[in-house]
């Protein structure tokens, strides 16, 4: 993966939710449980020039599959806090 040489703050990738541990690969159609919410991932969120414009370099480093995240739509909405479980829906 490419590195931007610098620390930034996870605002800095337009998210609506941020997560790690989680791998997207292959994550088309499943759904995630995030505490008591579930989402379906739809697809891979492609990195755009506002990456760029936020840092330079951050573009190519979220260009490697899936690296930028991925969209879905709320099947069951909630609160989310930092720490809720996050599992793949079996």
């Amino acid at each position: 993966m490419v590195q931007v040489g610098a620390t930034l703050p996870p605002s800095i990738r337009r998210a609506n939710l941020l997560l790690s541990g989680v791998r997207l690969v292959k994550s088309r159609k499943r759904v995630l449980c995030v505490g008591a919410c579930r989402l379906r991932i739809l697809g891979e969120t492609k990195p755009c020039e506002r990456m760029e414009e936020a840092c330079p370099g951050l573009q190519k480093a979220m260009d490697a599959a899936w690296a930028g995240g991925a969209f879905g739509e709320v099947l069951d909405d909630g609160d989310i806090v930092v720490g809720d479980p996050v599992r793949w829906q079996e």
